[in-house]
């Protein structure tokens, strides 16, 4: 299986999928408002992403195998490039469709002041346990420095300015991340099986927990929060869409 293959047997399809379920008006609030904040979503992430994964192939943390990709530009195969923009539309088509069909509301009540000081702390934790292992001799824990240092920061951030957003639609929030980390788990997992893309065992701890590195398994699950996170902060509040 080629990268190209694993992207149309494994990521278009429930893209397309989520497309085709929308409510209307999509997310609550209507299409172009909706798919105007994704679109800066899915920018972001991939100007963010952009020199962080070149890194990450340019350091050998991980790689493919030739013929596996139709090409590349820089460090970084196009289908990866393709994968920044593709992982952010179909976490927000999953948070447009709960929001749009107004499923898992959120009871209202007031945030507790702990929500918003507690993500804030844990974010930067995260942050410096990041830095830590940057620093530390171990060239096992690069890969897991790399992830942390690079995604909390701007997670500490987002909590910051809209913990608030992100406590109203909580519920969705939770579904929106928890159900796309598991899916690209398991389609993660099958491509490293198959021998799409590989995960250097110098730059890992070589724990697999649910079958997969740790340090893809973490991936996957902070960077479907920094997509979910950005949309709850950016969108229009659940109230506001009534």
């Amino acid at each position: 299986m080629t990268y190209l293959e694993f992207h149309l047997a494994y990521t278009i399809p429930p893209l397309v999928a989520l497309a085709l379920i929308q409510a209307r008006p999509m997310a609550g609030i209507g299409a172009g408002v909706a798919l105007r904040w994704l679109g800066a979503v899915a920018l972001i992430a991939f100007v963010y992403t952009t020199p962080w994964d070149n890194y990450l192939v340019y350091r050998d943390v991980w790689g493919y195998p030739d013929g596996a990709v139709l090409g590349t530009l820089g460090y970084v195969p196009y289908e990866e490039y393709a994968f920044f923009i593709i992982q952010t539309v179909l976490v927000g088509l999953l948070y447009f469709a709960l929001r749009g069909w107004r499923w898992a509301p959120s009871a209202r009540r007031p945030m507790p002041l702990a929500f918003r000081i507690g993500g804030i702390a844990a974010w930067l934790a995260v942050s410096a346990v990041g830095v830590g292992l940057l620093l530390h001799p171990s060239d096992h824990a690069l890969y897991m420095g790399l992830i942390l240092a690079w995604a909390a920061p701007p997670l500490a951030g987002m909590w910051h300015l809209g913990a608030d957003k992100v406590w109203a639609d909580r519920r969705r929030v939770a579904i929106a991340i928890a159900v796309p980390t598991v899916y690209l788990w398991v389609a993660d997992r099958t491509a490293i099986e198959r021998g799409i893309w590989d995960i250097r065992d110098a730059f890992s701890f070589g724990f697999d927990p649910v079958g997969l590195p740790i340090e893809e398994a973490t991936f996957f699950w902070i960077t479907t929060t920094l997509c979910v996170t950005g949309l709850a902060l950016f969108l229009p509040s659940p109230d506001d869409a009534r």
